[in-house]
């Protein structure tokens, strides 16, 4: 589809058509597909704009960053929200403190959930415990699940003994579902603690945490 017909696409009443000349922007380079990008953030349709946000993550280059900045503060909708977070993590680490920012001020779960997502690949140990530990005591327990998983991606970083020391205590959680993602948090830490909670979790009341207690003790 050539610039002219998305152009028309977009300009449409139609939300689906405005869709439809987002999605046709993939075959275009940054130059080009940026400002259109750009030209759509403040669309009325949240679908379009979360398009536009996804759009502004892979055609990347300094105007899109700034627009991804720009439509985080004035952005209603979760849905949306979560998605300039995520495109926002594909720039790496000078938006590590954006993200760490917004979790702390945002507390829903897609967009928490987002950037729990997304910071593990973006090498800050530091600031990725930072979340996980506001993550455990989220009142979504999906969200306290994901911040347990993402404790145990720190097992081989200089932040190991402080990840280890908040995950032991989730043992003693009434949910079986935290005691199984304790579990498997657990298999890269190679200590003593670690494994003495693992066989402890063997003797749990639900079977599912046993099996994924086992199943991490086994030798490989």
């Amino acid at each position: 589809m050539d610039i002219s017909e998305i152009k028309r696409l977009l300009a449409d009443e139609d939300p689906k058509l405005r869709l439809r000349g987002l999605v046709a922007l993939k075959d275009y380079d940054s130059e080009a597909a940026v400002p259109l990008l750009i030209n759509q953030r403040q669309d009325d349709a949240f679908l379009v704009r979360s398009f536009v946000a996804m759009g502004l993550g892979r055609k990347q280059n300094e105007a899109a960053y700034s627009a991804l900045m720009e439509m985080l503060p004035t952005e209603t909708d979760k849905n949306v929200k979560a998605e300039i977070s995520n495109s926002l993590g594909l720039y790496g680490a000078r938006s590590v403190d954006t993200l760490v920012s917004l979790f702390y001020d945002e507390p829903n779960w897609l967009v928490r959930r987002s950037i729990l997502a997304i910071m593990p690949e973006m090498d800050c140990p530091q600031q990725l415990l930072e979340i996980a530990l506001v993550a455990l005591k989220d009142s979504d327990e999906t969200i306290v699940q994901a911040g347990v998983a993402t404790l145990g991606m720190l097992a081989d970083t200089d932040y190991s003994e402080a990840a280890l020391t908040a995950l032991l205590p989730v043992k003693d959680a009434k949910s079986w579902r935290l005691r199984m993602y304790l579990a498997y948090a657990l298999r890269p830490f190679d200590s003593e603690a670690a494994t003495d909670t693992l066989t402890a979790l063997r003797q749990d009341d639900h079977h599912k945490v046993v099996a994924a207690a086992l199943e991490v003790l086994l030798p490989t």
